[in-house]
């Protein structure tokens, strides 16, 4: 079991310096990976048709993926990057495989691509994006992302996009990984047809059920299990005495990676009040499940 971190957005402090030191702490403590949420723009939930269901609003802080990948990046040797999930249908595909392509440079191969097609319609519109035609264009760009890593110039014509002779350089050295991310049967479907991974962000209950359905997906598109891989994400606040238990159980479930996020909206516990307390949290964790991970 590989078991990473999720980048705490709204307990880090705005501070580069500490970002650095965190993530250089959780390299030298054996962490395999950080994750990071992405959210360009935070909304406003009330009076809104249609509603806005997801569980940040515009109080809830995020930084940007690739910028603060390139960062981390530069401070680190080791550890993983990943996105989990870039909103992938509201930017732009040539940029996004332009700036994986970066990432992957500078980190020397270490970032892989978590992608999904989000919830916030607002933040759709604020980017000049059709919210409506989500998928299907998510399905399109995963096509078009591998082309342009593939060949230095492409021709490609879909009911999206249109790149006429026209290319990326430098190319990626390596295949640059492309994972999933939701909630939904659709996503399950579509990341078992083409995806290389799928990342869960539900309770323990409901992801090692989201398991069980990739698993039969899976199945359908005669992929292979063993080449595919799936990631929990799971929380401080479950409590210590379920830190071991939970990774075990997702493990039996089928789970090869999970990321640790601090989680106060279950407990009523103060959140972190000092940057010791936030590499507290993670050097306690890791105290406890270390003996867990490869």
């Amino acid at each position: 079991m590989e078991i990473g971190a999720v980048f705490p957005h709204q307990d880090m402090p705005n501070d580069p310096v500490f970002m650095r030191d965190w993530a250089q702490m959780l390299e030298s403590l054996g962490y395999s990976h950080i994750l990071a949420f992405d959210h360009v723009l935070g909304a406003v939930h009330e009076h809104r048709d249609p509603e806005l269901w997801g569980p940040y609003t515009d109080l809830h802080a995020f930084h940007e993926p690739m910028i603060l990948f390139a960062h981390l990046a530069a401070c680190t040797s080791r550890i993983e990057l990943a996105t989990g999930v870039l909103i992938l249908p509201q930017r732009q595909t040539a940029l996004v495989a332009k700036q994986s392509v970066e990432l992957q440079l500078l980190s020397g191969g270490r970032f892989r691509l978590g992608v999904g097609t989000g919830w916030n319609h607002v933040e759709y519109e604020s980017l000049n994006e059709d919210y409506e035609t989500r998928g299907e264009r998510l399905t399109e760009q995963v096509e078009l992302l591998r082309a342009l890593w593939s060949q230095p110039l492409i021709d490609f014509s879909g009911k999206h996009h249109r790149i006429d002779r026209a290319g990326l350089l430098p190319l990626p050295s390596d295949p640059i990984p492309i994972w999933f991310g939701g909630y939904a049967p659709v996503a399950f479907r579509r990341a078992a047809q083409i995806g290389d991974g799928f990342i869960v962000g539900a309770d323990l209950k409901r992801s090692v059920e989201a398991i069980e359905q990739l698993d039969q997906h899976l199945e359908q598109a005669a992929r292979n299990r063993d080449e595919f891989g799936i990631e929990a994400i799971v929380s401080h606040a479950t409590g210590k005495d379920r830190w071991r238990s939970d990774i075990e159980t997702l493990q039996q479930a089928g789970a090869n990676k999970i990321s640790f996020r601090i989680d106060f909206s279950k407990r009523e516990v103060d959140p972190p009040k000092s940057p010791e307390q936030i590499l507290g949290m993670f050097e306690a964790y890791w105290e406890v499940v270390s003996d867990l991970a490869e």
